[in-house]
C-alpha cells in the first residue's frame, strides 16, 4: 500500500509559501474607499401584507406605493403627503393588515396597521394613520409610532421607537436625498 501523506504535506507547504510570498510583495493594491451611496440605487416602496409575518412572491403584486407617489414627508409632524391619483390611497390600503416599507430588497420597517380616526383599537407600534377629521375634503396620512397618540409614553411604544430608530434615520436620509423631506 502506498503512502501519500508526505506528498500532501509538501503540496500544502508549497501552496502556503506561495500565498505568503504573494501577500508580502509590495504590489498590494490599497483598498479604495466606498464612493457610492448604498441607497443611491435603491427604490423606496411599500407592500401590503394580508397575513402578518409573511412575504411571498405575490407581494410584488401588492405594491401600494413607491417613492414616486410620495410628494414629501414632514419629519416634525410625520405627515406623508402622497400625490393625487385616480384611486384614493386609503382604498388601496384597506385590504391589508400590515404594510412593509422597503428600500431596495431590505425591509425598512413594518407598519403594524392602517388606521383611520374611527378605529377604537390601541396600537403600540408604527401605524399609518389616515386623518380625515382635520380636513374632511382631503385626508392626511401620518406615520405615527402608536395610535392613539396618548400612548406615546407607553413602555411598549418606547421600545418600538428604539427598535425602529436606525430604520427611521435611513428612511429620512433617503427621502432627503430625493428632495422629499420637510422639517
Amino acid at each position: 500500500m502506498k503512502h501519500y501523506k508526505p506528498f500532501a504535506w509538501m503540496m500544502a507547504i508549497a501552496i502556503a509559501s506561495m500565498t505568503m510570498t504573494a501577500c508580502s510583495s509590495g504590489d498590494i493594491e490599497t483598498e479604495k474607499p466606498f464612493t457610492t451611496d448604498p441607497v443611491e440605487k435603491a427604490t423606496l416602496y411599500a407592500c401590503g401584507i394580508s397575513q402578518p409575518g409573511t412575504r411571498s412572491m405575490t407581494d410584488v403584486d401588492n405594491i401600494i406605493f413607491t417613492e414616486d407617489d410620495i410628494e414629501w414627508f414632514n419629519v416634525t409632524t410625520r405627515e406623508i403627503k402622497f400625490k393625487d391619483t385616480d384611486e384614493p390611497l386609503y382604498k388601496r390600503l384597506e385590504p391589508y393588515r400590515e404594510i412593509k416599507f422597503y428600500l431596495g430588497d431590505n425591509v425598512l420597517f413594518v407598519v403594524s396597521s392602517f388606521v383611520s380616526d374611527i378605529h377604537s383599537m390601541i396600537f403600540t407600534d408604527l401605524v399609518l394613520h389616515y386623518d380625515l377629521i382635520s380636513d374632511p375634503n382631503q385626508g392626511h396620512y401620518y406615520l405615527h409610532d402608536c395610535y392613539p397618540q396618548q400612548f406615546i409614553n407607553d413602555e411598549r411604544t418606547q421600545a418600538n421607537i428604539k427598535k425602529n430608530a436606525g430604520q427611521w434615520e435611513l428612511f429620512t436620509y433617503y427621502l432627503e436625498s430625493k428632495g422629499k423631506l420637510r422639517k
